[in-house]
């Protein structure tokens, strides 16, 4: 408004006239300028961490440079590291320049992969498309890595994230005694940040309460803060 008065060098209140903006009004947003927008309640927000803990999710993508924000994320609580959001470590290392597009992982390609030497040692899954009769479905196959030996497959006509886990919790149950390495693409259907091995172990239910639960109460440390900080700043 201000910008906008100096521009037309018109005066302040005839520019709030032709806004329909009280001259009240207008003063209650000048007081509130650079305030967190609490008038009505406080509302706890995720992102408002503390210095410390920017610092502290600084420093672990340090320790971690390849790792995307997300992936971060989620080691950080499962280590109780620190409780934020996948946003709120995306804005903590966006700020801190941290996240330019241009700072590539380093490819891995023409280094080799090292073959699995027994059966079980490795399972690949795999999914793919077919097209029956002008239909698609999709094709989820779990592979020993020795033997290239299918050892269980399932068609559908969707394969979400939770159809995976069934399917590989299935080629589980025909080896229960086998305790592979289970390697998958990066497809929507893995990246939910439970490893394969966690979901043949049936742990991620469990993993996301953990998550959930280190989460609210970081929340409730940070909105008891920030409602004792008001409450100082009104006694002074």
């Amino acid at each position: 408004m201000r910008a906008l008065a100096d521009k037309t060098e018109l005066r302040r209140e005839r520019v709030l006239r032709w806004a329909e903006l009280s001259r009240a009004r207008f003063a209650e947003w000048i007081k509130r300028y650079g305030k967190a927008n609490e008038h009505n309640a406080l509302v706890p927000r995720d992102h408002w961490v503390t210095a410390e803990e920017r610092a502290t999710i600084v420093a672990f993508h340090a320790g971690h440079p390849l790792d995307g924000y997300r992936r971060l994320t989620f080691m950080m609580l499962d280590q109780d590291v620190v409780a934020v959001s996948p946003t709120t470590t995306w804005r903590v290392l966006s700020a801190a320049g941290l996240l330019d597009r241009w700072n590539r992982k380093p490819t891995k390609k023409g280094t080799g992969f090292v073959q699995p030497l027994a059966p079980h040692e490795h399972w690949h899954i795999d999914i793919a498309y077919l097209n029956v009769g002008g239909t698609f479905y999709y094709l989820c196959s779990v592979l020993d890595g020795a033997s290239r030996a299918i050892l269980h497959f399932e068609i559908r006509e969707s394969m979400k994230e939770s159809e995976v886990e069934m399917i590989l919790q299935r080629a589980r149950e025909k080896y229960p005694d086998a305790k592979p390495r289970v390697i998958s693409d990066n497809g929507t259907q893995f990246v939910a940040h439970v490893t394969p091995n966690d979901v043949l172990a049936s742990r991620q239910t469990a993993i996301w309460a953990e998550r959930d639960r280190k989460l609210e109460e970081a929340r409730a440390r940070r909105a008891q803060r920030r409602a004792e900080k008001r409450e100082e700043v009104k006694a002074a």
